[in-house]
């Protein structure tokens, strides 16, 4: 069975990811019977996990993906959707009416859109499709595009011409999401077009607002695009690890914990 593409994944499903990410594959049988279930009911978590993109499937049971290739854009969407979204929020609180902010590539930074739509005198630079189309119709909110190539795979722009369009700007905020972060304080992430892109928008912000929810703590990206220690705030959904939380200490970084909302029980 097909999940709809706006759904949530279960609890189970999100346990069965989170065991995934930290031993680096789950077996049928073995899952099977730390739930309680069937292995049929495993088997179909699973593979729906893997129709995602959040799982490999292999014979037996699946393995985590490797820290070489990011999810599929659609599927990042799903995995800690709610915690996001409070990032969102907590990160657009950081930012007054009448700022300037760039954007960049990222399903958290498109939550930090979303939570801005209703703020007031609000000029936005992005390279994300997906936060233009949020934020076009805010009625008090200008935004304008940065050119470049479009990735079809996620609505991201890059390239040089992305990088002379942010170049022409100082803005009052960045907000800038990561693929992993390291307990040496490296923010990390996939493409090096990407990270070029970020890395400009950083140099051209005031003040940078990092946006990343726990999973980052345990995921691994090869290319830099730079250190947490050069972060204003750093937003994010759990206390992180002791080194981390150290090294923002001593270097004045303001780590912000947006709790999600918990649904009520059924």
């Amino acid at each position: 069975m097909n999940l709809n593409e706006n759904s949530l994944l279960t609890p189970r499903q999100s346990e069965i990811l989170e065991i995934a990410r930290d031993r680096g594959r789950v077996d049928i049988d073995t899952l099977a019977g730390g739930f309680g279930v069937t292995p049929q009911t495993i088997r179909k978590d699973v593979n729906e996990l893997s129709d995602r993109g959040l799982l490999h499937r292999i014979h037996g049971g699946a393995v985590y993906p490797s820290n070489v290739a990011n999810y599929g854009y659609d599927s990042r969407r799903f995995l800690a959707a709610d915690e996001k979204a409070a990032i969102g929020e907590r990160a657009a609180a950081l930012i007054p009416d009448n700022s300037s902010i760039i954007l960049n590539i990222g399903t958290t930074t498109e939550q930090v859109a979303m939570a801005l739509r209703g703020r007031r005198g609000i000029m936005a630079i992005t390279n994300n499709l997906n936060v233009a189309n949020i934020l076009r119709e805010a009625q008090d909110i200008s935004v304008i595009i940065a050119g470049g190539m479009v990735r079809p795979s996620d609505g991201g722009i890059v390239g040089e011409a992305t990088i002379d369009l942010i170049r022409q700007f100082r803005v009052d905020f960045a907000v800038i999401g990561a693929s992993a972060i390291d307990e040496g304080g490296a923010i990390l992430d996939f493409d090096y077009r990407e990270v070029k892109v970020a890395q400009a928008i950083i140099q051209n912000a005031r003040r940078t607002i990092l946006v990343a929810d726990h999973t980052k703590f345990t995921r691994n990206a090869p290319v830099r695009i730079g250190q947490l220690a050069d972060m204003d705030f750093f937003v994010t959904d759990r206390e992180p690890p002791e080194p981390v939380r150290e090294l923002c200490q001593a270097h004045g970084v303001s780590i912000e914990i947006a709790r999600p909302v918990e649904s009520p029980a059924a």
